[in-house]
Formats: C-alpha cells, sequence, structure tokens
C-alpha cells in the first residue's frame, strides 16, 4: 500500500469502524447493504424512494426474496439504517453506488442516475474515502465520468492517495437460490492498485472470492460480456423456435436433447421476450460506446431486434390459433399469466408482459393479467396501465377466450388452466407434462 491515507482506511475496514454507504436501496443495492452490515460494518443506506427508506428503517421488505426478518436482524443490532439526507455521505468511508442504468428511447445510455449520484458524493467527497461504482455501464464511465466530477469538487485531491476509486459490476440474480453474494465470485478494477486493494478488502468481507482485473474498463466490459452473452443466445434460440415451428420440430425438445452433451453446448431458452434490469438493456452500452471507435456490433444489434419483436411473434400466434376457432384479437377476452420478468420474482422491469399487453390493448382485446407476486401494475416510464391481478381460478380461466403463458411461475396450477382454459398460447413450455389438459395449447 503505497498510500498512509489507504492504510489507515484498511485497518478501519479490518476493525469494523469503517462505515459503509450504499446508494439505491433496490435489487442490487439492498441486498448488498445487509450483507455489509452481518459482516459487522456500520451501514448506512441512501435512497430518494422514502417510502423504501421508512420500510427499512421499520425492519421491513419491498422485495419479496428478501424476508423482513434478515432486515430486522440488521437494523436490530443498530448498525444498519436508511435516509434519503445525502448530506450523511460525508461520513461514510466507503460509498458503494448501486443506482439503475437504464436506455433512452433511441436505445442510447441514460446515465442520468448516475450523472445525479456522483454530483451528490461530490458533495461530500473527502480525504480516506473509497468510492465504488457497481451500476452496469459502458466502458470508461468510471475513469471519464465519475472521475473528473468529483475532481472538478475536489481539484486537491488525488486518486489513489488521498481517495480510491473503483468499479465493481453487480452480479444480482434476484430469485436465484443457489447463487448469491456469498459465493458469487467479485469482478473488482480499481483506478490505482491501491484503489483495487481497498475495495477487494471490502469486498471480502461478504465474499471470499475476489477476481482483480487489470482497470475499471476491463471490470466495466466484463459485466458488458457477461449479458451479451445471454442476450445473443436467447436470440438464437427465439429465431431457432420459429424456425423449428414450420418445420414442424419442437424447439424445447431439440434443446432437452441437444443439452444432454457433457461438453461444448450451454443451454438456453425462448420465451415471449427479454425482461430484467440487465440483459434488455446492458449490451446496447457496448454498442454506443463502439461507435466512438468507429466499430458495428452487429451481432448485438441483431440479437436486440430479434428479442425485441418476440411480442409481436406471440400475438401473430395468438392470432392464428383465434382464427382457426372463427375469431379475432379484437374483442376477445385474453389472460395475461405472468407478468414478472421472470419466475417467481416481483421485478416487472423491461417484461415482455408490458409489450404483450400494449399490443393487444391496441388491437381491442379485453386483457387481464394474473401475477402473484405483481398485485398492480404501476405506471413506467413508457407505460400507463391501471390494472390490477385478476383471480386465477377454474371459473375465471373459463371465461377468456385464450390464455397467454408469460412467466411461469412455479406456484401457479397449471393443471386447473389446461383444465379449463379454451386456448393456451404458452411461451415458456409450462404445458409440458401436465395432465388432464383440455384446452389447444400452442407453443410460442
Amino acid at each position: 500500500m503505497n498510500s498512509s491515507i489507504g492504510a489507515d482506511l484498511l485497518k478501519k475496514i479490518s476493525s469494523n469502524r469503517a462505515r459503509v454507504g450504499v446508494i439505491g436501496l433496490g435489487y442490487v443495492g439492498l441486498p448488498l447493504a445487509i450483507a455489509f452490515a452481518k459482516a459487522g460494518l456500520p451501514v448506512t443506506g441512501f435512497d430518494i424512494d422514502n417510502d423504501k427508506v421508512d420500510a427499512i428503517n421499520a425492519g421491513k421488505s419491498y422485495i419479496k426474496h428478501l424476508p423482513a426478518a434478515q432486515i430486522r436482524e440488521i437494523t436490530d443490532r443498530k448498525n444498519c439504517s436508511a435516509t434519503s439526507d445525502f448530506t450523511r455521505l460525508h461520513a461514510a468511508d466507503l460509498v458503494v453506488i448501486c443506482v439503475p442504468t437504464p436506455l433512452t428511447e433511441h436505445l442510447e445510455p441514460d446515465l442520468q442516475y448516475i450523472k445525479s449520484t456522483v454530483a451528490l458524493v461530490a458533495e461530500a467527497v473527502r480525504r480516506g474515502q473509497l468510492i465504488v461504482l457497481e451500476s452496469t455501464t459502458y466502458p470508461g464511465t468510471t475513469r471519464e465520468v465519475i472521475l473528473p466530477a468529483l475532481l472538478e469538487k475536489r481539484p486537491d485531491l488525488k486518486v489513489g492517495k488521498d481517495f480510491f476509486l473503483a468499479f465493481s459490476p453487480e452480479r444480482e440474480d434476484p430469485g436465484n437460490p443457489e447463487h448469491s453474494l456469498a459465493n458469487t465470485p467479485k469482478v473488482i478494477g480499481g483506478l490505482t492498485k491501491d484503489c483495487a486493494e481497498i475495495a477487494g478488502a471490502l469486498y471480502q468481507r461478504v465474499t471470499p472470492n475476489l477476481v482483480f482485473a487489470s482497470s475499471p474498463e476491463v471490470a466495466e466490459a466484463t459485466k458488458l460480456l457477461e449479458n451479451i452473452f445471454r442476450g445473443v443466445n436467447i436470440a438464437l434460440v427465439n429465431e431457432l423456435k420459429i424456425v423449428f415451428d414450420k418445420m414442424g420440430i419442437d424447439v424445447w425438445e431439440v434443446i432437452a436433447a441437444a443439452r444432454t452433451k457433457p461438453f461444448g453446448f450451454t443451454p438456453f431458452y425462448p420465451g415471449p421476450g427479454l425482461g430484467g434490469h440487465c440483459i434488455p438493456i446492458d449490451p446496447f452500452y457496448l454498442t454506443w460506446k463502439a461507435r466512438e471507435y468507429d466499430c458495428a456490433t452487429r451481432f448485438i444489434e441483431l440479437s436486440g431486434e430479434i428479442n425485441r419483436a418476440m411480442p409481436e411473434y406471440v400475438v401473430g400466434r395468438l392470432a392464428g390459433a383465434l382464427n382457426k376457432v372463427k375469431k379475432s384479437v379484437g374483442g376477445s377476452k385474453i389472460l395475461i399469466l405472468g407478468f414478472a420478468y421472470k419466475k417467481d420474482v416481483d421485478d416487472d422491469r423491461e417484461s415482455p408482459s408490458w409489450k404483450l399487453l400494449d399490443l393487444l390493448k391496441k388491437q381491442d382485446a379485453k386483457v387481464d393479467y394474473h401475477d402473484p407476486f405483481i398485485p398492480k401494475l404501476k405506471k413506467t416510464r413508457s407505460y400507463d396501465f391501471t390494472l390490477s391481478s385478476s383471480p386465477c381460478t377454474a371459473a375465471s380461466v373459463a371465461k377468456y377466450d385464450a390464455v397467454i403463458i408469460a412467466t411461469a411461475h412455479s406456484g401457479v396450477d397449471y393443471e386447473l388452466v389446461g383444465k379449463n382454459a379454451k386456448l393456451i398460447i404458452d411461451t415458456r413450455n409450462a404445458m409440458a407434462g401436465v395432465k388432464g389438459v383440455k384446452a389447444t395449447v400452442v407453443k410460442a
């Protein structure tokens, strides 16, 4: 350690005297704050949403897979609290930024949340602080956006000597019971070696497996590669789904057979589109940055086109199936089964169900949805539908002309759906193996 200030900060981390400030208490920030507090570090969570702040301070959870007991455990210890008062950032020795990084309507990076957050951090930055960005972004953001904003307020400070800066991409997978922060390797890219070492000391408190990248740019690119890999391969099976259907071949059976190969194959599965805060968005951060270097990213852009077209394909399959029974989409009663972007989570960000609902409404269908994890739809940047989750009973299912299975939640009674629905558009292969199915099932 070349910096004496950094050496002092390392001692504070090892002795549980370093206070952690986590900015953004959503699906990434809240689990991180809980983990740091459980490790014995004093934690202050920061969020502009006072409802989240009040819930945490009251020991309540607003995220399904994080039980309230976990929050009460750390708030009862008095070493974790939440606030919307960002002037308290000055007291934090370790600041971790976990804010959204969405896209604009033109599929370009929208850094408004990062920039507004860094402006607040810049007002509080001081000697002896570590600042880490976890939000997924394009290579160069930490060095080209975060660092200049901090130095503009404090030009007297030197990064790597007086304060420390790093990028460590989040790898949260909500609802995944096998992989969590504790057993998922943590990639760290520091502006200097001392920056990386101090960030490593922080994260080693919550996960033993650290992977040090040579720079923040490498760490930023690592996260993008992970999600581009998934997005491209999902687009591939979505395209093959259409091709194989025309050949009379079930893509799900093909994938099941192919995955028996013990090497050289990773299974990916088709669906009604992509959802969540990562895969539909992150690849376009690299696409945008690549233009600066006059590089084309054809795989990324093509996979995005294919995945974004899936809701239209599903509605087309629905229209074809309804035509066979002399009905049209307009005027038909449709139930969208599942609104979260993936099974068994309460997160509807970028869910393809939004696009399905929008397309069906524009064709004058009468649409309801059922999702045990999404009791009411809330306004988003793109959509504003005032709907609440409808019941999924034998009588209710029977009244619909068609049921679209958009998300295959494990708690849904698919045998009940199969026995009482007239027509099922199955985008998740949820009806495979279900007994007593009387409905017409169309895979999409």
